[in-house]
């Protein structure tokens, strides 16, 4: 009788033990499951939220054209909107170009327009063809000042798609107009001012 006894306690004590180890390791269970939603819904954050980046337009050839460009990625678009001063009045060209390389006077170091996927030059969305740099035209005042705002989704700030991602291009404003006809650039004339996109 006193055996059993024994081993009843011996049994009550490791069913115990049990339990309160299952309990345990549910509870540690449990924390790292919540860590894990709280990492995921972090990184969900993270990714949906705007991206932007913005830079200053340096003059170039000689030009007192200045002012920034930013640009801001959300829900699947990019928008970009450069502010300028120091131009003529009237209409200029506006392009993204293949390098961020704003180095040389004359803004020929950022290369042609960016095109990576091989096409004509031409006015955005023509069924024709156009670059991804084709960004257009803009109007300045007669106090030489221009706002251009341009969206697409055919852009990214950094995605790993080639034919989207910016980072590492230039923007480039052109003393001209863009005729949307002349290859391989539209007879904007000279690079005026110039910012490399570069994150």
């Amino acid at each position: 009788m006193k055996r059993l006894q024994i081993l009843t306690l011996v049994l009550l004590a490791g069913f115990s033990y049990q339990c309160k180890d299952a309990k345990k390791g549910m509870e540690d269970a449990k924390e790292e499951t919540e860590a894990a939603v709280d990492e995921m819904k972090k990184e969900t954050e993270e990714a949906m939220a705007p991206k932007t980046i913005t830079f200053a337009m340096s003059p170039k050839s000689d030009s007192s054209v200045e002012g920034e460009v930013t640009f801001t990625e959300e829900d699947g678009s990019v928008k970009m909107v450069a502010m300028l001063s120091g131009l003529s009045e009237g209409e200029h060209a506006i392009h993204i170009h293949e390098k961020a390389d704003c180095s040389s006077a004359d803004g020929k170091s950022t290369g042609g327009h960016w095109n990576p996927t091989k096409e004509p030059h031409g006015k955005w969305g023509a069924a024709e063809g156009y670059h991804k740099g084709d960004i257009g035209n803009f109007a300045a005042d007669a106090e030489g000042k221009a706002t251009k705002t341009f969206v697409t989704d055919q852009w990214c700030i950094g995605c790993d798609d080639a034919t989207k991602n910016i980072v590492g291009k230039a923007v480039i404003v052109h003393q001209g107009v863009d005729d949307y006809e002349s290859q391989p650039s539209g007879a904007a004339g000279k690079r005026v001012s110039c910012t490399g996109i570069i994150q």
